[in-house]
């Protein structure tokens, strides 16, 4: 399959600490590819480097052939590249569709009118609306976001990072904090959207990486100790010995 996202020898030092070491990715339109590895391996400032928050030292970054090395966060978000987080950033005093409204009001460059109230605007409910339905989440567009579960906040984060209609969607591990059965709907949400991203998945819940994965790439010290298929991760020595004290691969 071509690739949606192409990286090429990403590094990034902070002072003499190596955190990404010539890091080579790809991930097809449709493929959840997973990223996993021991807590310091380099995982987060990897996909904050694609992201374009955290600038690289060398390497490129490539969504549908374009090099997008040099773009910031907004344009590579423009481009088509969408991030959730480890923690939550959903604006508690606003509904759910407020909270929606205000990422898709961003993501179309709409101006602010203070004079109008934004839920009145169709060019903004109205894809507001069909994210949190693509999400089961209409029968809450009204509740204010501060009054969610933690499971239902994740699952507004998520709505907010489709506002800006990418396709690259970048997944900081969206199962933590979550109990098994919000770990379960979740699963089955991002499973509903493989279709229609690329998807690349950060994740210590090793039960959701195996039940979502395409291909797992493991990050140890900042390098790619191995990439491959589930069961090839799954039966893997070398991941075993990556993931020493931490949670076992299984």
């Amino acid at each position: 399959m071509a690739a949606l996202l192409a990286v090429r020898g990403l590094v990034k030092h902070y002072g003499a600490m190596c955190v990404t070491d010539h890091v080579d990715l790809d991930i097809a339109m449709g493929e959840t590819v997973a990223l996993i590895g021991p807590n310091g391996a380099g995982k987060t400032t990897l996909v904050s480097q694609i992201s374009g928050e955290v600038k690289s030292d060398t390497g490129t970054v490539s969504l549908d052939g374009v090099d997008v090395s040099q773009y910031g966060v907004a344009r590579r978000a423009n481009s088509g590249i969408g991030r959730s987080y480890q923690i939550t950033s959903v604006i508690a005093e606003l509904t759910v569709l407020e909270n929606v409204v205000l990422a898709v009001q961003a993501a179309q460059g709409h101006c602010f009118r203070f004079w109008k109230p934004v839920t009145k605007t169709t060019a903004l409910v109205s894809p507001a609306d069909t994210i949190l339905h693509s999400l089961d989440m209409l029968q809450l567009r009204q509740k204010l976001a501060g009054e969610l579960s933690y499971g239902q906040k994740r699952q507004l984060e998520l709505a907010m990072a489709l506002a800006s209609k990418p396709r690259l969607l970048l997944l900081d591990e969206p199962m933590a904090g979550l109990g098994a059965g919000e770990t379960e709907e979740m699963v089955r949400l991002i499973i509903g959207l493989k279709k229609n991203y690329g998807i690349l998945l950060i994740e210590h819940d090793m039960g959701a990486v195996f039940s979502l994965a395409d291909r797992i790439n493991v990050l140890c010290y900042g390098k790619v100790i191995l990439a491959g298929s589930p069961d090839e991760v799954r039966n893997s020595q070398i991941v075993r010995e990556a993931y020493l004290g931490e949670e076992e691969v299984v």
